[in-house]
Parts: C-alpha cells; structure tokens; sequence
C-alpha cells in the first residue's frame, strides 16, 4: 500500500488560536531602575530606588526571570510604576551579579543551599556571654561562611555584665577579628562607626539580644520595615531577613534567628582562598590537599608559613576541623 503524500490542505488550525508562535525575544529593558531589595514577603519583594530608604517601591518578580531567587540585598533592575504609590507594582526583570554572599545549608549533610543575604560587606555575628551561654561552634561556623562569601566578620558580644569577654574573644585573636561590646549598659558608638556607610548582616540565636541591639541602632526599628518595605503590614517577624536604613549611612540586614548553621556547601579551598597570603601558598599545595595538615595532608604548603600567617593557618584548620564535627550549632 502506498504512503499517503500529505499536502497544505492537511493542516488544521484551531478557531480561535494565534497561527504564529509567540516569541522568545525578551525587550532588554535598558530604562529598568536600578534598586535595592530590602524585603520579601509572599511573592512581593520591598526594594528602594538607588538604595534612597525614601523611595520604596513594591515590586513582583517578571515572568522571564522564571525561579531566578531574589534575596534581601540584591540589586536589581525594576520597570513599571515605581511612583511608590499605594496599590501600585513594578516588575524586576534583571538581577545584578553579587558581589557576596551569605549562604548555608540547614545542616552539614544537606547540599541544599540557603541564601540569607546578598552583597553585604559585613558580617555581626552576635553572641551573648551568658544567658544563653556563648558557643565557639557557632562563631566558627559564621566565620568560616563570612570569609567563604567574601564579607568581613566582626564579633559582637552582648550582656557583658553577666561574663567577662576577654577569654572568649581571645579565642579568635589570631584571626585577627574585630570584637565589640555591645550590652545594654555599653555605649554603641563603636559599633555604630563601623556600620555606617555600609551594608552589614547580622546573625545570632534566639535570645542573645541582637533585636535589642538592631533597635537602639535603628530607632523605631519597627515602624522603619513598614515604612521601607511597602510589604504586607510591614510586620517584622523572626521569620524573614529585613534591611533597614542606619541614620548614619547604610543598611543593616536582621535576619531570622539561627537554629543550626550548616556548611555543606563550603570546602577547605573556600576558606583558604579568603585570605591572600594563604591563597598564594596554597597554590604550592600538591593537588587534592585539603589544607588540614599532618597526616591527612603531609606536604601541604601552608606548613612552610612563619609568624602571623603560621597562626591564622592553625586558627583557620581549628575552624575547618570544627566544620567537620557533626554539631550544626
């Protein structure tokens, strides 16, 4: 039997529907608003034009971004109605490569990755000395994921009336960490001179007074999210990271509290490369060195340091050896 040979006449268009496909070419949006994001809330993201805290605008993700994540501290481009107006919406169609970022896993076997904030210079890690007890776990892990994402770590401790400080921060001198005090009884103007200017995160457990600290750094903290984000009621709840302007300069970004800090995601290399001198000698590392010394790593190079460097390479392997351990903190 014969093949039947098909011709136009065999084509069938459905009433009713579009004969030419819809196209892919996506317009490049070169008049989008470059802003801030400095909220997420259900699908709405709170951003701020030219990082002004006096332009809010609300904004939805554009279709063409598909799943692209958007996280509080990103720089994105907006178009639309950015007027800020009640009821209003704008797009974000491009989201700009970040220059750090804050990551973590929920524990050390899980590979999924969490992002809390984008392109933020600083990290607070926020520790009280008693009540609850400071853990050295936690502090090594948020250090190890500030010098993995690239932000400078500072070491914030509270309720310093309860405890001495010297001993706990002593424990990370040869980092070279900077420590502040910042209890209820202590001046902030340190802490303060340091956050100006600049878009710092800060972590910490339930409890060790970090929104106590983010309240006398940002006064009627409160009222600031609804006023920034535009989001919902602008509640701030212990669930969502939310950046808020400093009256100085800058932005300081809460963020939920830590329940267990995991570093998947993080490898030896990632840590190394954070710190130029023991990046340069790595590089005479035999390949597959894991940086972590005798016996594992016999002829790793960063044996060979003296001085200085020598101590933040034992620092350094005490953290990564703390990674290791199966305590998420």
């Amino acid at each position: 039997m014969r093949k039947r040979e098909y011709d136009e006449s065999d084509v069938r268009v459905r009433p009713g529907k579009a004969s030419r496909p819809r196209t892919k070419i996506r317009p490049q949006h070169d008049d989008a608003e470059a802003a801030m994001v400095v909220a997420v809330d259900r699908g709405r993201w709170g951003c701020v034009l030219g990082g002004d805290p006096n332009k809010p605008v609300v904004a939805m993700r554009a279709r063409e971004l598909g799943k692209t994540p958007i996280v509080v501290g990103d720089e994105v481009g907006i178009v639309g109605d950015v007027s800020g107006k009640t009821d209003t919406l704008a797009r974000i169609v491009r989201v700009e490569e970040r220059r750090t970022v804050l990551r973590r896993t929920p524990d050390d076997t899980d590979p999924y990755e969490r992002i809390v904030v984008a392109n933020a210079a600083q990290l607070l890690i926020v520790v009280a000395l008693a009540d609850p007890p400071p853990r050295t776990g936690f502090v090594e892990r948020a250090l190890i994921a500030a010098f993995a994402g690239g932000l400078q770590p500072i070491l914030c401790l509270t309720k310093n009336d309860l405890a001495a400080y010297e001993e706990f921060a002593a424990s990370f001198s040869d980092l070279e960490l900077p420590v502040v005090l910042a209890g209820s009884n202590d001046p902030i103007d340190e802490v303060t001179a340091m956050l100006n200017g600049k878009v710092t995160a800060m972590i910490g457990h339930s409890g060790v007074g970090k929104s106590t600290l983010v309240n006398r750094l940002v006064p009627d903290a409160y009222r600031a999210v609804g006023v920034v984000s535009g989001v919902g009621k602008g509640r701030h709840t212990s669930t969502q990271s939310v950046a808020l302007p400093l009256p100085g300069g800058g932005w300081v970004v809460d963020t939920p509290g830590i329940r267990s800090f995991g570093l998947a995601h993080i490898s030896s290399a990632d840590v190394i490369a954070a710190f130029a001198d023991l990046a340069a000698a790595a590089e005479d590392c035999p390949r597959g060195c894991t940086h972590a010394g005798p016996p594992a790593d016999p002829e790793c190079a960063l044996d060979l340091l003296e001085g200085k460097a020598a101590r933040r390479v034992t620092a350094i392997r005490l953290l990564l050896a703390a990674v290791r351990s199966n305590d998420t903190y």
